[in-house]
């Protein structure tokens, strides 16, 4: 492919300035090119009225390099990601072992970079082993590369190493992120507490135990100044303390995934483990609940988690199963179910999957203005599909969406201005 692209009749996606609207957009050297450029020798690609928006930002993926690749690599993770129009991946540290010292973050930087056709960039562990007992060294983890640092679904349970971690990461100036949940009245559980939960005899977690955590967590935030990030909030009763906090002042913001945005309690159904997730699924209230607030921009990020799992550890009972769904390729089809509700435009879809954890993170993707990087997807928005989990490119094809009618199909993806997915038209 030329190294100069000319992208004509698009429907530009623009999540910065917040518009749709015809246009075109010229590429050059892997860089977006300002309004009106027209670099010599250029491809010219008629999209075809398209919609064509800066490519994905997913922010909590689990890959299963190094310890647990079998589940997914940094290859068939990239090319989900290409295939889903994610064009940046940020990885999470719950890997075997931990991503918890500078020669690991350095290990997996160099086979991400050599395997996967999109970008990765690494989260690092907040405590060694990341078992919540001793900070690791967030100095050097951040000169060696990590965007951010978290103990993933490891609650740290100590409080004062938690207010110890967070004042060392306010000192230099790094971002950590918190699983908002009390450790203590989570574990063990397989749902949301309710009647359903109930009538199914399957062990079961209030919503409170999200807002306490949550409540703890933005507390030690405020005593010590730090950034944070609450990778998932699912519950309505945490909204509000997310919004007094915002209205303090302290530097928070929050991510839901695509599941929890789409999907309720009782689509587990008979025991449907593709449906089981960390946290569990919640009530349909809590789920409108979330998409309003993704909406009006209390929730930042809207993201996959996508958490690989094998057949053998799904194919258990409920209780037993793993937790967790593959959601790369999926992502985009499920957050245009939004689009087609009528709860949310394009843009604004866009400014939570790409632009805001872009931002959050310091990394200049996620935008269509000139000089941003040229990772782009071109997509069809109204294009209808029945997934088939079996055509999926993970390694692990644990989605709850399988067999689910969707619209949304990606054409082309584009990372640095390369063709990475798809066909241009």
């Amino acid at each position: 492919m030329p190294d100069a692209l000319i992208l004509t009749n698009a429907r530009l996606i623009d999540p910065q300035a917040g518009t749709d609207a015809p246009g075109r957009l010229a590429v050059a050297g892997g860089m977006i090119l300002p309004p009106g450029a027209e670099p010599a020798g250029a491809r010219v690609v008629d999209c075809g009225g398209l919609c064509l928006a800066p490519g994905l930002v997913d922010w909590g993926v689990k890959i299963g390099e190094p310890g647990e690749r079998h589940r997914e690599s940094f290859r068939s993770a990239g090319l989900a990601a290409a295939a889903g129009g994610v064009t940046t991946i940020i990885a999470r540290p719950d890997t075997q072992p931990a991503i918890d010292t500078p020669e690991v973050l350095e290990f997996v930087t160099r086979r991400a970079a050599e395997a996967s056709p999109v970008r990765i960039r690494h989260m690092a562990a907040l405590t060694k082993g990341r078992a919540g007992r001793e900070m690791t060294e967030i100095g050097f983890l951040r000169d060696a590369g990590a965007v951010a640092f978290t103990d993933g679904f490891h609650v740290v349970a100590d409080t004062r190493v938690l207010a110890r971690a967070l004042t060392y990461a306010r000192s230099l100036g790094a971002l950590v992120i918190g699983h908002p949940q009390d450790p203590f009245l989570s574990a063990g559980a397989a749902a949301t507490h309710g009647k359903f939960a109930s009538l199914r005899g399957l062990p079961s977690v209030h919503p409170m135990a999200e807002r306490m955590g949550l409540d703890r967590d933005l507390g030690l935030v405020e005593m010590t100044g730090a950034a944070y990030h609450a990778d998932q909030i699912t519950c309505a009763r945490s909204l509000p303390a997310l919004a007094r906090a915002r209205a303090n002042g302290l530097d928070v913001t929050a991510g839901v995934s695509i599941h929890h945005l789409t999907l309720n309690d009782i689509d587990v159904g008979d025991y449907r483990t593709f449906f089981k997730l960390t946290p569990p699924l919640r009530s349909e209230d809590d789920r409108m609940a979330l998409v309003a607030a993704v909406a009006e921009g209390l929730i930042d990020v809207i993201c996959s988690m996508h958490t690989p799992a094998d057949e053998e550890s799904k194919r258990l009972p409920y209780e037993e199963a793993a937790p967790g769904a593959v959601g790369l390729e999926t992502l985009l089809p499920g957050a245009l179910r939004l689009y087609h509700a009528g709860a949310m435009d394009l843009p604004a879809l866009w400014r939570a999957m790409a632009l805001n954890p872009a931002r959050r993170l310091g990394l200049p993707q996620g935008r269509l203005a000139a000089g941003a990087p040229a990772d782009l997807v071109l997509f069809d928005p109204d294009a209808p599909f029945v997934l088939d989990r079996c055509t999926l490119k993970s390694k692990s094809k644990n989605t709850p969406f399988d067999g689910a009618r969707m619209e949304g199909r990606v054409i082309a993806t584009l990372v640095g201005g390369r063709l990475v997915h798809g066909e241009l038209p």
